[in-house]
């Protein structure tokens, strides 16, 4: 592929602040448009549906949230391979690994569509839905995870470009999206009046149309590597590389979800109210988490360009620069998700007594905003560095020795509420950042190891 001119990011030179400003203001607008699918969902819903359909709505598209970001996980292997490839300055080997990627996630694509087609009923079971809203959860669930081939097309493409240092074309790509989204969600709900379907129905849709406009214009961009059709087969080397940096990424992701999916069925217990109040609460929490996401992929890719080119020192000083800028912007979204959870929720429903739910919960999670800046951008920092082994142990550690029992201690508590089981996330984050300066220590005093 001939390359005219080159319109990534390097981050192997230059201002290290700005490199990383002008890589994560469109990674965090995409991210934006990206939490927009569901929360428009469950906007639309939440106005011409009742509390069953934003129960529905709400743990159903926390379910396939969940899948996604295990997906764009599982990407993150090949977004680090190729980021370092680029480092080293070898086109080829990064062509091969775009190849391999096509053909891994085509394949794990074809799988988790019949898994999900098959298990939907048992899923909805074991998120304990309410049964005012499990049919309309498990219609919702059905049409969404037969979409999945084209969610995972969206990310995978995503993730290469953040790869090369293009955020650009994502965020285009999920402007489209959000675009058709919003007005199918109009088409299907409001005028239609498919209720939950129907929002499952504008999701699909938008990912579709995203992945179809991004072939062609793929086409036509000047990327520093070199691919051609002959390279989309399995390149046994590059495949290792890429399961060994985004498996461990995925099953740390995957145990946070199921976790926050445990949350989920122990709140759908305490009742309906409580169960769309969490749902509204989940999509500002999606919102919330942009900023700590935005630092994680911005300083995975960071690093791994940097570590190719064997500069350490720089890809540090990138580490600490996206978590400073974080945390300040996590001391902002502290305020409204503490002081003014009732505003925010009454943007997504009006009904009074699902609104009181939901601010109750951001009051509990709030100190997280700030917190999981520190324990994202170390996950990126170790992702970069393809040490992907020990933010799969954090994950793992966190969800199931922390999370979880905190959560059901709190829901244990006399008169409890969610603002307590809201506080089971920041304690998670509080232990992660241990972990991480626990991890730092240890590879810091091997003199072998690029930490």
């Amino acid at each position: 592929m001939e390359k005219k001119r080159k319109k990534e990011i390097s981050f192997t030179e230059g201002s290290v602040f700005w490199s990383i400003i002008r890589f994560a203001v469109p990674v965090f607008g995409a991210m934006v448009l990206q939490a927009a699918y569901g929360a428009v969902d469950l906007l639309v819903v939440g106005f011409f549906g009742d509390a069953a359909s934003i129960s529905a709505v709400g743990t159903g598209s926390s379910f396939m949230q969940m899948v996604t970001l295990i997906i764009t996980s599982l990407a993150m292997g090949s977004t680090v391979v190729i980021g370092q490839y680029i480092g080293e300055h070898r086109p080829d080997k990064a062509g091969d690994t775009v190849g391999t990627t096509i053909v891994i996630f085509l394949i794990v694509g074809i799988i988790l569509t019949i898994l999900l087609e098959v298990f939907t009923n048992g899923i909805a079971n074991i998120l304990q839905v309410p049964e005012e809203s499990f049919d309309k959860a498990v219609t919702y669930l059905r049409i969404c995870s037969g979409g999945i081939i084209v969610i995972i097309a969206y990310n995978v493409i995503s993730g290469i470009l953040r790869g090369v240092g293009n955020a650009k074309l994502p965020f285009i790509f999920v402007c489209i999206a959000c675009i058709v989204n919003i007005i199918g969600d109009l088409f299907f709900v409001a005028v239609l009046g498919l209720d939950a379907a129907g929002a499952a129905m504008a999701t699909v849709l938008a990912q579709l149309v995203s992945v179809l406009v991004s072939i062609p214009v793929m086409k036509h961009q000047d990327l520093p590597f070199t691919f051609s059709l002959k390279q989309i087969r399995i390149h046994h080397n590059k495949m290792k590389k890429i399961i060994g940096v985004g498996v461990p990424i995925a099953v740390q992701e995957a145990m946070v979800q199921v976790s926050f999916l445990v949350v989920n069925s122990i709140i759908n217990n305490m009742g309906l109210m409580p169960s769309a109040g969490y749902g509204v609460a989940q999509k500002l929490v999606s919102f919330i988490m942009l900023v700590p996401s935005t630092i994680m992929q911005s300083v995975s890719a960071y690093v791994a360009q940097n570590m190719g080119a064997g500069n350490i020192k720089r890809a540090k000083q990138g580490y600490y620069t996206s978590v400073i800028m974080g945390c300040c912007l996590g001391l902002i979204i502290f305020y409204f998700g503490f002081f003014r959870g009732n505003l925010l929720s009454s943007f997504f429903t009006n009904e009074a007594d699902v609104i009181v739910q939901s601010a109750a919960y951001l009051k509990g999670f709030s100190a997280e905003c700030i917190l999981t800046c520190v324990v994202f951008g170390s996950i990126g920092y170790f992702n970069g560095c393809g040490r992907s082994l020990p933010v799969m142990i954090q994950g793992i550690t966190s969800a199931f020795l922390v999370r979880i029992p905190v959560a059901i201690l709190m829901s244990k508590l006399p008169n409890t509420n969610l603002t307590y089981i809201g506080f089971a996330t920041p304690i998670t984050s509080v232990f992660g950042i241990i972990f991480f300066i626990v991890c730092f220590i240890i590879y810091g005093r091997k003199k072998d190891d690029k930490i």
